[in-house]
């Protein structure tokens, strides 16, 4: 008696260890369904797969989304199955005497659990191949804004070639709207190592790799912030390798094209300090590595500085484009972005000043 007490205990406490294990997992995937999931405020600002904004976003949201029904479909049909086996064939009173019967092979069950993974694979591999042929195979509507994103240790330089513009780490690109599709192409270079260009709401990640060109288009469809960043360990500041994409109407990227193609505003500067900043940048090391339009600056190691102060931010993205920011950054870079490849000046507190002074009216 005492015996048959004690398994029917074990078995109770058996079968309360799966019922809590089970509804421990469930729960942890609810958990993470609904942070995935979830509509973040604000929206465009949150770098997730799982918001697409963007053409081939969406192609891969997609195939996502049907990756994860089918593996979702297998997760319930094994885990059903193994709380079946649990508890239909769970120990009973008197079992420790005798072994359970013994099956020896099924065709059925053999050919069935061939098969219906053969069917699964083939079904995915299709899927990705037409998602991939999508993507690669894409045609160059008139219109299309063409962009070379060359990736640098640690940060990014962008060219549009037939609008003689070039920028650093701030992208813009027109909407493209189902009624005015304007896609925009970006040819993929790296200045040093591996870098990877991958802005999640807009496109999946495309490698840039030395002596070698790669090729991925956007074609975003709402106007906004969208954040990125560099997803292959390329040193120190990987981490801090931002990317920040502006889309912008078509009259406002137009009106930004203008902008950026036109000089900088410093040639008129006639503040004695700014003027002083500017022999100040033109007489040291700066212009080795940074260009400015109309200045003897032609330096390409480092981001183009013409229009520095139109950007938001600075060190690709770690930090806000202020007075005090862009002041503590050219005195000393790694209190911004420990590891930068940018050199700390150490200019006397007038000669910072004044340079500060200076690449403000770089705008």
């Amino acid at each position: 008696m005492t015996s048959e007490l004690h398994a029917r205990a074990s078995s109770a406490r058996l079968h309360i260890r799966v019922l809590v294990r089970s509804m421990a997992l469930i729960g942890f995937v609810l958990l993470v369904a609904a942070a995935i999931f979830a509509d973040p405020q604000p929206q465009s600002l949150v770098p997730n797969i799982f918001k697409p904004d963007s053409t081939p976003a969406d192609h891969i949201y997609g195939l996502a989304l049907f990756v994860l029904s089918i593996t979702a479909a297998i997760f319930v049909c094994v885990f059903s199955l193994l709380v079946y086996a649990v508890v239909k064939f769970r120990a009973k009173p008197g079992d420790e005497t005798h072994e359970p019967a013994q099956v020896y092979g099924s065709n059925q069950i053999e050919l069935a659990w061939t098969v219906i993974p053969v069917l699964i694979v083939v079904m995915l591999f299709l899927a990705t191949a037409r998602v991939v042929a999508q993507v690669q195979d894409a045609v160059r509507p008139p219109g299309t804004v063409e962009v070379t994103a060359i990736g640098h240790q640690f940060w990014w330089e962008f060219r549009y070639p037939g609008l003689g513009v070039v920028t650093a780490n701030e992208l813009h690109v027109p909407v493209s709207d189902p009624a005015n599709p304007t896609p925009t192409f970006l040819k993929l270079l790296s200045a040093d190592t591996d870098h990877s260009f991958w802005v999640p709401r807009l496109a999946g990640k495309t490698d840039l790799i030395p002596n070698r060109v790669n090729n991925m288009w956007i074609d975003p469809h709402h106007e906004g912030l969208y954040l990125g960043q560099c997803a292959q360990y390329c040193g120190t500041q990987h981490g801090l390798m931002l990317l920040r994409v502006y889309v912008d109407s078509r009259a406002n990227f137009d009106a930004w094209v203008r902008a950026q193609a036109a000089p900088a505003a410093q040639a008129g500067v006639t503040d004695s300090e700014a003027i002083e900043g500017r022999r100040v940048f033109e007489e040291t090391s700066c212009i080795n590595c940074h260009a400015v339009q109309g200045t003897v600056a032609d330096g390409k190691f480092g981001p183009d500085l013409t229009h520095l102060m139109s950007r938001k931010t600075i060190a690709a993205g770690a930090a806000e484009n202020t007075p005090a920011n862009l002041r503590l950054w050219v005195q000393n870079p790694d209190a911004i972005k420990p590891g930068s490849l940018m050199p700390a000046m150490r200019l006397d507190e007038k000669d910072l000043n004044a340079l500060t002074t200076y690449l403000e009216t770089l705008r």
